[in-house]
């Protein structure tokens, strides 16, 4: 099957994510000078990191899919299931910025971004599995250290929320950090295979 449906529905929802979470930053009553936006900061705070978030997965998800030809029914279960724990972002930021980054909401939100984190490589071993392990995908990843650290963090930042939520809110920002720039194993992938062309 192609991937072009695959695809555009993940682009579509994806889509629908971020504005549900712009949709939870609400104008403040009663007040039009830049002091009533202060009460606002946790939930832009967590809007920004989660925006960050989906953001990093449109852009490797869209780069991922660049060495995909076709795709199986595995690979449309697998990027459903990615697309479920991303869909639960929204709540999860919500829940934290209105509750100031309080322990229970923060350890939430790691354990959402980790089952987002475990859906995003299991549907990179779906594709790899349907393609081969010889496949540009395959090549491209590697051993995957950026993987398997990010799933360690998240892993790590789930127990800190309930000790010290800032460092559960420091993991987060690390590994947003680590994958804000397009992951360049793929981009040398494709530029490698744009040469052979």
């Amino acid at each position: 099957m192609g991937k072009n449906r695959l695809e555009a529905f993940s682009d579509g929802v994806l889509a629908i994510i971020i504005t549900i979470m712009v949709l939870e930053l609400k104008v403040p009553r009663g007040g039009d000078t830049l002091s009533a936006l202060a009460p606002l900061w946790p939930v832009f705070l967590s809007y920004a990191l989660s925006f960050t978030y989906i953001a990093i997965y449109w852009n490797n998800h869209h780069h991922m899919l660049h060495l995909v030809q076709h795709v199986s029914g595995g690979v449309m279960w697998a990027n459903l299931h990615l697309l479920f724990w991303l869909s639960l972002v929204p709540f999860v930021t919500g829940w934290m910025g209105e509750n100031h980054f309080a322990s229970a909401p923060i350890a939430l939100y790691g354990v959402v971004l980790l089952m987002a984190a475990i859906a995003y490589t299991i549907l990179e071993r779906a594709i790899i599995a349907e393609q081969g392990p010889d496949s540009p995908l395959a090549s491209a990843l590697g051993r995957d250290f950026k993987g398997k650290i990010s799933l360690v963090l998240y892993l790590a930042s789930i127990p800190s929320a309930f000790w010290a939520p800032w460092i559960s809110g420091a993991l987060y920002i690390l590994v947003a950090l680590m994958w804000l720039v397009p992951d360049r194993r793929i981009e040398r992938k494709l530029g490698n295979n744009l040469n052979r062309s």
